[in-house]
């Protein structure tokens, strides 16, 4: 029996590569996209291939541009042969106040966050429905509650949820469609001034780690058979403190 193949876009490190860790450990052949992080993608790739040959791909693409995620779906379709899993990871993140957005932040915040993410599952479904397969995309608890001087990622982000919920409708019952919005887990790599109240307003009073959210995704795609349109939330909490404030 073959095994099942997963696309997780922005997946050379942070919680994209331990998600990859994840679907891999859970027997699924895996395609690492990344868009600059060569060597990473790389290093994870021989780290995975040592345990179970011939069990990754790699693919780099550019998500701001349309055609090279076009370019990506139809390589990621060619790469095994088959697509179980496409988990739309990758992800911009940085602050636009209103004064100073710029059409290019239009482009890199909007482009990977949703469109990117449409784009593949539109040119992956006849792949993903030949399996009965899924797609996860990665929302943010700030997709419902915005966070200040941050609109454009917000917006992209809940645009994302309800292209989630909206796709899961019009691809059931082949394919499933599930959202995944994590809390604190890892900080942006640009510093974020606010962490120690961010973590308080969790029920949990911490942080998540990469495993928690990897471990949602494995689950949606693997145990959730009977859930589409949803959005998990794997916060600690963090989504009730917003939801009262």
């Amino acid at each position: 029996m073959m095994e099942p193949v997963a696309l997780v876009t922005g997946s050379a490190r942070r919680i994209g590569a331990t998600i990859v860790r994840t679907l891999h450990a859970n027997g699924m052949r895996v395609i690492i996209h990344y868009r600059g992080s060569q060597q990473e993608a790389q290093a994870l790739a021989a780290e995975l291939e040592e345990t179970r040959p011939d069990s990754t791909r790699l693919l780099q693409a550019d998500l701001d541009d349309p055609d090279a995620v076009r370019k990506l779906a139809a390589q990621a379709q060619e790469a095994f042969g088959r697509l179980d899993l496409l988990v739309n990871n990758a992800s911009s993140f940085y602050p636009t106040p209103v004064d100073t957005a710029s059409d290019d932040d239009w482009t890199r915040l909007v482009h990977s966050n949703m469109r990117a993410p449409f784009i593949l599952s539109q040119q992956l479904a006849p792949a993903l429905r030949k399996q009965n397969g899924c797609i996860i995309n990665i929302v943010d608890v700030y997709a419902e509650k915005p966070l200040s001087q941050h609109t454009l990622y917000c917006m992209a982000k809940a645009g994302l949820a309800m292209m989630t919920k909206s796709l899961a409708r019009e691809l059931g019952p082949e394919i499933r469609v599930n959202g995944v919005s994590p809390g604190p887990i890892l900080w942006p790599e640009s510093g974020q001034m606010n962490q120690d109240a961010i973590t308080d307003a969790t029920a949990l009073k911490r942080c998540g780690t990469p495993e928690d959210i990897a471990g949602a995704v494995a689950w949606l795609a693997r145990d959730a058979g009977f859930v589409t349109g949803q959005i998990v939330a794997v916060d600690g909490g963090r989504s009730l403190a917003l939801q009262g404030s």
